[in-house]
């Protein structure tokens, strides 16, 4: 599944609110394990930082869940 993300005037969203804003989560302590287990992909790679800053073009993988940011 593909998902997009808005960040509209916003210069950047935290990897754990992406993922809890999208309700792909059902709260921001879910959200920081996942990225803290490390099954959360930046751009392919694994990613660990729970506040790492994701900007317009980037893609964050998380299971069977694509998102793109926009």
């Amino acid at each position: 599944m593909t998902l997009r993300f808005e960040l509209g005037e916003q210069p950047y969203i935290e990897l754990y609110k992406l993922i809890k804003v999208l309700d792909l989560v059902d709260n921001g302590g879910e959200a920081k394990a996942l990225v803290a287990g490390g099954v959360v992909l930046r751009g392919g790679e694994v990613e660990t930082r729970k506040r790492a800053k994701i900007i317009k073009g980037e893609t964050i993988t998380l299971g069977e869940v694509s998102i793109t940011v926009q």
